[in-house]
């Protein structure tokens, strides 16, 4: 299968930065708006767009600070990195597309500005999943030394700049290798080798590894500040949420997915553990194509 066969990309100038993004699939079927993670692009989707491409409209956007979008420098409070800039991204993505609603996914860090787009443009979304995460919040709030151990790179990754830019960046391969083959995901043979060969060229740069940090940077700071803000109000997802984990990661070691997003949700919520480490989407695409499709269908 040719590599995004049949769908087109385009890098769009949007009101605080461009976004680069590969879209397509059957116009005339429902909007799917699918967010990567950390430390990928959007060619984690490679093999589901696939699957999916006759049953919707897909569209992939390289989050800010990730793959062709845009790397600014991040701002003292990091707020050009929050999950609600990079929400808006993705909504401003799918203006200029011509897009009113679509249901939309999100894995890792996509899922967790999935979470907050769905919150802020709460109209937008149909119908939401999040792939092997709990709420940012839930997760801070229950930090423990197993959870650190884990997850240490949440910790790492917050410093002040440039310690872990310079740290990552004295071998730059090789920490996006232990990342990639971490978090219960046996090794690399999961990932096609385009796509691994990707992720070198975009995350092995000064200004990638950076914006990577100032991502993680507003989690640990503004993000936190608007989580808490939405649930003092009382903010809910408003639509119905599939949730998948895996059964390797730390998510299922560590937390209960579905009673936790029960809780941020005013739809229903729906989902299951699947034979997988974190990454999901790759170790396990022919699956979660079949689930994304039985649960937007």
């Amino acid at each position: 299968m040719g590599w995004f066969e049949g769908f087109e990309s385009r890098s769009f100038a949007l009101k605080e930065s461009t976004a680069f993004a590969r879209f397509g699939g059957n116009r005339g079927k429902p909007a799917l708006l699918l967010l990567h993670g950390f430390p990928q692009t959007h060619v984690l989707w490679h093999r589901v767009a696939q699957a999916l491409k006759d049953d919707f409209f897909i569209v992939m956007p390289d989050l800010r600070g990730y793959g062709d979008s845009s790397h600014a420098p991040g701002l003292p409070d990091h707020s050009n990195y929050s999950k609600r800039a990079l929400a808006q991204d993705a909504v401003d993505v799918m203006n200029a597309l011509g897009i009113d609603n679509f249901y939309l996914c999100g894995h890792d860090r996509g899922g967790r500005v999935a979470h907050r787009l769905a919150l802020d443009h709460a109209a937008r979304v149909q119908k939401l999943c999040v792939i092997d995460i709990a709420p940012t919040l839930d997760m801070y709030n229950a930090t423990d030394m197993r959870f650190a151990s884990y997850y240490y790179h949440w910790f790492h990754l917050i410093q002040p700049s440039p310690l872990p830019e310079t740290m990552i960046g004295g071998n730059a391969r090789a920490y996006l290798h232990a990342k990639l083959g971490g978090w219960g995901s046996a090794g690399l043979s999961y990932i096609e080798p385009q796509a691994l060969a990707e992720y070198e060229r975009c995350f092995c740069r000064a200004e990638s590894i950076h914006t990577a940090c100032e991502d993680y940077r507003a989690s640990a700071g503004i993000d936190l500040d608007h989580d808490r803000e939405s649930r003092t109000r009382g903010d809910k997802v408003a639509c119905d949420m599939h949730v998948l984990w895996g059964e390797r990661g730390v998510v299922h070691k560590l937390f209960k997915p579905l009673d936790l997003w029960q809780a941020q949700c005013a739809g229903q919520v729906t989902g299951q553990a699947v034979a997988a480490g974190h990454f999901i989407p790759e170790e396990l695409h022919a699956q979660t194509a079949q689930a994304l499709a039985g649960f937007f269908r």
